[in-house]
């Protein structure tokens, strides 16, 4: 935004100085110095950012990196000076500009999970979509539920006296719970989506389908789509998960409907995605789409001086190993964790590893926690190696530190995640519950032994880096951007008023098949009659001969 303005500024200067040159020319320097005067005094009103603006925020799901990426989006908004108020499951406490909502004692948190049922459950598409809408229910319905968010859909937003709020963030569900408050409201409102691009619901979000020959599904296993099977599979996934979903929300209207399902549905002004050109796979996106992967991260903090020591005292680096918080290593089968136990007491290496309680047998240059400076640890230079699941949140702390990865992905977008980082030459992907102790050693020495991987991830952070604008910046001047004009409906896309047959051209397609049969019909209407007039012809030539 900083840089926009700037901009703006320097343009405004320059034209200025423009004027003020042939207005002196022309008519002298009292009527220079009016004009200047006029022209900055409307420039400066053009070019004023929006001040002190009321934004509500909601956190629709009770997953700790869904957190991490809205509480950035909010903190890049109270840090730029607007209000936010938000209904939250984790809350962090009140500061200047920002109230929060405690939903924890209510609300369903996913949180240190059963690893083999997490990946039974969110690893599957046809497991997971087949609870995906009931899932979101229960979200939506704690939300609503809230006393204090329940009054404030029933209060509206103030009616004729002053407006409480300007904006609604909402982070996004398949199901649709936004478009109730946005109306009780009478409020444009912003999607955060802290995953790549939801495919299974981008028509409905953006109006867009991304061709499948091209763009991975969000569950897909690969990046990018490269032969005949993976399009295959992809466009089935598509088709699978779109069908799966719109049935389930259909039948959820006629046998229990929710209240918030009976409103008018509103479009996102703006969706702010959790992806970054750079790091994804090229793809054609919508001008209401706006990438800003990487918005959680903090700048660095002084380890925990027992952190450090143990990092610093590592002669030959550091590995560090976590599957993120929505799993516990501790529920790692008993074979797998025998087997990351014996191939860490083969490396040189020292080992964080973040683990839930106290292990057994634990080789002497593992260090355990339950918890770990993730952040921080990543930006240290001892740090040759990241052990990761592959969540967003940890790929692009990997990246900005310019360390390679060693990814096991679980679930839901994870497979895709890991691959782009294997697209980038800076990680290696292997399979959780096929692991051998010989497949991951060999694995780990191979990143750690050749410094391509890690030069490679050292590419990856300066393209990660190298933006126009920061994606707090985005954040702010974007936001901005929907209040100044009015919730912005000139960003959205035209395929937002089509319908599914006529986005896809099918009555256009129908009417063209209409076309060719009628010609089809008249030329064969046509032809046989020649045929018969030819043959009668012919008939009457051989009885004259005759």
């Amino acid at each position: 935004m900083y840089m926009y303005y700037s901009y703006q500024l320097n343009l405004l200067k320059y034209s200025t100085q423009n004027l003020i040159t042939t207005t002196m020319m022309v008519s002298g320097l009292y009527t220079s110095a009016v004009l200047t005067l006029v022209l900055l005094i409307a420039a400066c009103r053009w070019v004023l950012p929006v001040e002190n603006a009321r934004i509500l925020a909601v956190q629709t799901v009770g997953a700790k990196s869904h957190w991490n990426f809205m509480r950035g989006v909010l903190r890049s908004l109270t840090d730029a000076g607007h209000n936010v108020t938000v209904f939250t499951p984790f809350p962090d406490g009140d500061r200047e500009n920002y109230t929060e909502v405690d939903m924890s004692k209510e609300f369903p948190v996913k949180t240190n999970l059963n690893l083999k049922q997490a990946m039974e459950i969110y690893g599957r598409p046809v497991t997971y979509f087949y609870m995906l809408t009931a899932s979101d229910s229960k979200y939506c319905d704690t939300v609503y539920k809230n006393r204090q968010f329940d009054q404030l859909v029933h209060d509206g937003n103030g009616g004729n006296s002053e407006r409480k709020f300007d904006l609604i963030i909402m982070e996004t569900r398949n199901l649709d719970c936004t478009s109730y408050l946005a109306n009780a409201l009478n409020l444009p409102i912003i999607f955060t989506m802290p995953s790549p691009m939801k495919t299974f619901t981008e028509r409905s979000l953006t109006g867009h389908v991304s061709n499948p020959a091209t763009v991975s599904h969000v569950m897909a296993l690969q990046a990018v789509p490269k032969t005949f099977v993976q399009r295959f599979t992809n466009a089935a996934l598509l088709a699978y998960s779109t069908l799966r979903t719109t049935y389930d929300v259909w039948i959820m209207k006629i046998t229990n409907p929710r209240r918030y399902q009976s409103s008018t549905k509103v479009n996102p002004s703006i969706i702010f995605l959790n992806t970054y050109h750079i790091t994804e796979a090229s793809r054609p996106v919508v001008p209401n789409v706006i990438e800003i992967g990487g918005i959680h991260l903090k700048p660095k903090n002084k380890l925990p001086d027992d952190i450090l020591e143990f990092i610093e005292g590592a002669p030959e680096g550091v590995i560090y190993f976590t599957f993120g918080s929505t799993v516990k290593l501790t529920t790692l089968p008993a074979h797998i964790e025998k087997i990351f136990k014996q191939v860490f007491s083969n490396v040189s290496q020292r080992v964080l590893w973040k683990y839930e309680s106290e292990m057994k047998d634990k080789p002497e240059n593992v260090m355990i926690k339950k918890w770990f400076p993730q952040r921080d640890i990543l930006l240290h230079p001892k740090v040759k190696l990241f052990i990761s699941h592959g969540g967003l949140s940890g790929v692009y702390e990997a990246i900005d530190g310019g360390v390679p990865v060693l990814g096991f992905p679980l679930f839901y977008d994870q497979s895709r995640n890991i691959d782009n980082l294997v697209n980038s030459r800076m990680a290696i992907a292997l399979d959780l519950m096929s692991v051998t102790e010989e497949t991951l050693l060999n694995a780990i020495s191979k990143i750690i032994d050749s410094q391509n991987y890690s030069i490679n991830a050292k590419i990856a952070s300066e393209r990660f880096k190298d933006r126009p604008i920061t994606p707090q910046q985005s954040v702010v001047y974007w936001t901005e951007y929907v209040i100044r004009h009015k919730g912005a409906p000139h960003l959205k896309y035209q395929g937002l008023n089509l319908t599914w047959y006529q986005y896809f051209l099918l009555d256009v397609i129908f009417v063209i098949l209409i076309f060719i049969l009628l010609v089809l019909f008249i030329t064969y209407k046509v032809l046989k009659r020649i045929y018969k007039y030819a043959l009668k012809n012919k008939q009457s030539q051989k009885l004259k001969t005759k």
